[in-house]
């Protein structure tokens, strides 16, 4: 796993953005798949999450993930749910301590926030789409009706794929240039003509900075560009495989 060193000096908290090792399964989904909304063999899925929980300091039932949509939609939870009753929703925020809150990615923006002052802990998958349709300021406000401050939420990035990895069509380049002219500084020539490389970590950053987010770490590290250490969807699609393992990122209140 990898901590941020933001997130590891406070006082009172588990997180950890899990990486691809560690875990039971097997061919395309070595070896810690904890992707429920994957293909993988389900025992197997449930034995790498309670892998992640005992890491948290949780146990298997009390490591929750949504079911997501790449929305803007925040969860407020108090207690475990059900597998057939997780919320769809694309972040989670609580204040329950012993309850490890998270979300699953593959390339797309993990990002975990904290304030250990009011007990109130989110975690947010931020893609594109969430992140261009407000998923991290609605973290930051659900966290506020917990009580946390915003300026006192430490936000940690964990690996996400980079520009260098990220080609996009020019309808994609339109969408976020229409939406603020200012945003065309996320992309870059791409070798391919009429497309561009996007910089969705530096989006990420910057829509955290315009919540008024003052502490923020990006670990800096590209799921695309290292195969043995990370899941992706992107390269997975490249390489014409039939599926992909999806990385767990959690925060847990000790209590």
């Amino acid at each position: 796993m990898l901590q941020a060193l933001s997130l590891a000096e406070l006082e009172g908290l588990h997180h950890a953005f899990f990486t691809r090792t560690g875990g039971v399964s097997q061919g395309v989904y070595a070896t810690l798949n904890g992707g429920v909304g994957s293909d993988d063999t389900p025992d197997k899925v449930a034995e790498n999450r309670a892998r992640m929980a005992t890491v948290l300091g949780v146990t298997p039932d009390r490591l929750l993930t949504p079911y997501q949509i790449h929305s803007p939609d925040v969860a407020i939870v108090e207690e475990p749910w059900t597998q057939d009753s997780r919320p769809r929703a694309d972040a989670i925020v609580t204040k329950t301590p012993r309850l490890a809150i998270g979300v699953s990615t593959a390339d797309c923006g993990p990002l975990l926030f904290a304030d250990p002052a009011a007990g109130v802990i989110g975690a947010a998958h931020a893609g594109w789409r969430g992140a261009l349709t407000g998923v991290i300021e609605a973290t930051v406000a659900a966290m506020e009706k917990l009580g946390a401050d915003r300026a006192r939420i430490a936000v940690a990035l964990g690996p996400t794929i980079s520009q260098a990895n990220y080609e996009v069509g020019p309808e994609f380049v339109a969408r976020f240039t229409a939406a603020d002219a200012d945003n065309a500084r996320f992309f870059a020539a791409s070798p391919n003509a009429g497309h561009a490389m996007f910089d969705l970590p530096g989006y990420i950053a910057g829509r955290v900075q315009r919540a008024g987010i003052a502490e923020f770490e990006d670990l800096g590290l590209c799921t695309y560009a290292e195969p043995d250490r990370f899941y992706s969807f992107r390269r997975a699609t490249h390489r014409n495989e039939p599926d992909y393992g999806r990385h767990i990122n959690a925060i847990a209140l000790a209590g």
